[in-house]
């Protein structure tokens, strides 16, 4: 009779003993990203809420109109999610004057 009880004491003890606790946090980049495309590659200047940044267009094929825009650290900027004005300096003409709202990891692709 000791030895049941013993085992089932036992048993209860090792089965409620826990290693600790495991914690695991995935997700997505807190970023979006914005590309252009033009019918030519040219230099661009893309000015986001006051602050410049120089980039490229990526030449622009109509008969591939919902193929995925390959990005290079020449044709795409990153910035936060949220509302910015986005203005587009192209031979210092403007081109492209419009607030955009993006969400996280939200990749525009933007035509000029």
């Amino acid at each position: 009779m000791k030895k049941i009880i013993i085992s089932l004491v036992s048993a209860i003890v090792l089965s409620g003993c826990g290693v600790g606790s495991y914690s695991l946090s995935s997700g997505k980049s807190d970023i979006a990203e914005i590309s252009f495309t033009a019918s030519d590659k040219e230099p661009i200047v893309i000015v986001v809420d006051g602050t410049e940044y120089n980039a490229e267009t990526v030449k622009a094929k109509g008969y591939k109109s919902g193929r995925n825009i390959k990005k290079t650290a020449l044709n795409t900027i990153n910035i936060e999610p949220g509302q910015h004005d986005v203005k587009v300096l192209v031979s210092g003409n403007e081109v492209y004057n419009k607030k955009l709202f993006l969400s996280a990891t939200e990749h525009r692709v933007i035509e000029l």
